[in-house]
C-alpha cells in the first residue's frame, strides 16, 4: 500500500489532478485498487477531492502534505510508470514461459529457413543447440554470414511472452519494457494488447513477441548490471534481463571494451545456475531466472579467446566456413532479384572464376549483396540498364581497393 500510494502521489504531482479512471489507467492497477490507495491517501491527509469528471468518477488532487510527500518519494525512486510487479511474480512468469517449454524439430527448423541460402548440416548444429537451450560459439571468416544468422534464429523462437513494465525490488522499481526490445502484439483489430483487468489479464504486463537482444563492440560490464541514472533516479534493467525468454546475442566478440576473459567471468555463474544475481545502487542483492539463448558470434579463434574450462560450458561450437559455388551462386540469384537487376548465370560464373579465383580471394556469404550493390550504384549513376563484366570489375576494384593480388587476397579474408 506505502508504495502504491507513492507511485500515485507521484502521478498527481507530475501530471496534476486526475479522476480514478485516469489514474486506473497511468498506473495499471484496477479501479478498486486505485480507490482504495486514493482512501489512503485522504485520510493521510495527502490527497484530496477536487470534484467530479463528466464520467461522475472522483477527481483526486494532493494537498501540500501531500506534494511534500510526492517529492520525497521522487528523492528516493525517480520511476512513475506503470505499477511495478513484485520480483516474485515476474521470476514465475519467466519459468512458466521458458524457452526449453518451446520445442524445435528439424521441420521447423528446415521450415523457417526456407527462404535462406544456408548449408543443411549447418542448421542441423544451429537447431538442436537453440533447443537445447544451451550456449552456442559461432565462430568463422568474417563475411561468412555469422550475425545474420544469428538474427534470423529468433524466428526458431515462436510464441508471445509477458514482458512486466516494471519489476518491485527492495522498494525500487526496475524498468524492464524497453521498446527498442520488446514489441507488444496487436489484437484483432491492430491494436497493441496491454491485457487489461477486464479481460482478465493483467495491464502491468504486455504481450510482446520473444525479444532478441544483438549487442557487439560497444558492450560494457555496466550494461550487463542494473544501470542506475542519477538525473532521473530510475533503474534500468540490464541487457539479459531484457532478452529473458528470448536470445541475447554478442556479436564481434573479442571486440568488447572489456577484455574477454572478464565478459565469460560474467556468464559462468549464469550459464550453469540458470539465474543472474545483480544489485540495486543501493547495493539491495536479489536474484533473477537467467532464461536466455545465449549466442556469440566471433570472427576470432575461439582458443584464442577462452580456455578450455570455459569452452566446455559451451555446449555448441558452430563454425562458418567460406560458400561451396553453388551456394555462392544461389546467393546471387536471390541478391539480383532483391536488387531488381537481371540474374545472367555467365556473370556469376565470371565473378567466381576470373575475380574470386584469380585473387585468391574465398567465396563468402557478403560478396554477393557487397558487390551487386556497388555495380547497381554504378548503374543508377550513369543510367545503365544492363549489368556487364566492366560494371562487376568496377565493383571488385572499389571494393577490395586497387591492391595486387597478395594484397586483395589478405583483404577478402577480412571484409565483414
Amino acid at each position: 500500500m506505502l508504495y502504491l500510494a507513492d507511485l500515485l502521489s507521484k502521478q498527481l504531482i507530475e501530471r496534476g489532478a486526475q479522476d480514478i479512471h485516469e489514474l486506473s489507467r497511468g498506473s495499471a492497477l484496477s479501479g478498486s485498487v486505485v480507490e482504495e490507495v486514493c482512501h489512503f491517501l485522504r485520510q493521510d491527509a495527502r490527497a484530496e477531492v477536487r470534484g467530479q469528471a463528466r464520467s461522475g468518477a472522483l477527481v483526486i488532487g494532493l494537498t501540500d502534505r501531500g506534494r511534500a510527500a510526492a517529492l520525497e518519494a521522487l528523492g528516493r525512486d525517480g520511476y512513475s510508470g506503470m505499477a511495478p510487479v513484485p520480483l516474485a511474480d515476474y521470476c514465475r512468469h519467466v519459468k512458466a514461459q521458458a524457452l526449453n517449454k518451446v520445442g524445435l524439430d528439424r521441420d521447423t527448423v528446415m521450415e523457417a529457413f526456407a527462404d535462406t541460402v544456408i548449408d543443411p548440416a549447418l542448421l542441423d548444429q544451429l537447431g538442436p543447440g537453440l533447443h537445447s537451450g544451451r550456449a552456442m560459439f559461432i565462430h568463422g571468416e568474417a563475411g561468412t554470414g555469422k550475425s545474420y544468422i544469428a538474427r534470423r534464429l529468433m524466428r526458431l523462437l515462436p510464441g508471445e511472452v509477458l514482458v512486466p513494465h516494471a519489476i518491485l525490488v527492495g522498494g525500487k522499481a526496475v524498468r524492464c519494457f524497453d521498446a527498442a526490445v520488446h514489441h507488444p502484439v496487436a489484437d484483432d483489430q491492430g491494436e497493441v494488447s496491454s491485457l487489461y483487468l477486464g479481460q482478465g489479464h493483467d495491464p502491468r504486463y504486455l504481450r510482446c513477441l520473444r525479444p532478441c537482444v544483438v549487442t557487439g563492440g560497444e558492450l560494457t560490464m555496466g550494461r550487463l548490471e542494473v544501470q542506475y541514472d542519477a538525473a532521473t533516479r530510475i533503474h534500468q534493467a540490464p541487457v539479459q534481463l531484457l532478452a529473458n525468454n528470448g536470445m541475447l546475442v554478442i556479436d564481434d566478440l573479442g571486440r568488447q571494451r572489456m577484455t574477454t576473459t572478464e565478459l565469460f567471468n560474467r556468464w559462468i555463474v549464469p550459464l550453469e545456475e540458470r539465474r543472474d544475481f545483480l544489485s540495486l545502487s543501493n547495493g539491495h542483492h536479489f536474484s533473477v531466472p537467467f532464461d536466455v539463448a545465449l549466442v556469440f558470434s566471433t570472427n576470432l579463434d575461439p582458443l584464442a579467446l577462452a580456455d578450455a574450462a570455459f569452452l566446455r560450458r559451451i555446449g555448441y561450437k558452430i563454425r562458418f566456413a567460406p560458400l561451396e559455388r553453388k551456394s555462392y551462386q544461389a546467393i546471387w540469384q536471390q541478391q539480383c532479384r532483391d536488387l531488381e537487376l537481371a540474374y545472367a548465370p555467365e556473370l556469376v560464373d565470371f565473378v567466381i572464376d576470373e575475380l574470386h579465383k584469380r585473387h585468391d580471394v574465398p567465396l563468402l556469404a557478403c560478396h554477393p549483396r557487397d558487390l551487386l550493390g556497388l555495380a547497381r550504384d554504378r548503374l543508377e549513376y550513369w543510367g545503365g540498364e544492363t549489368l556487364e563484366r566492366d560494371t562487376l570489375s568496377w565493383a571488385w576494384r572499389t571494393y577490395f581497393g586497387d591492391f595486387t593480388d597478395d594484397e586483395a587476397s589478405s583483404n577478402g579474408r577480412n571484409v565483414s
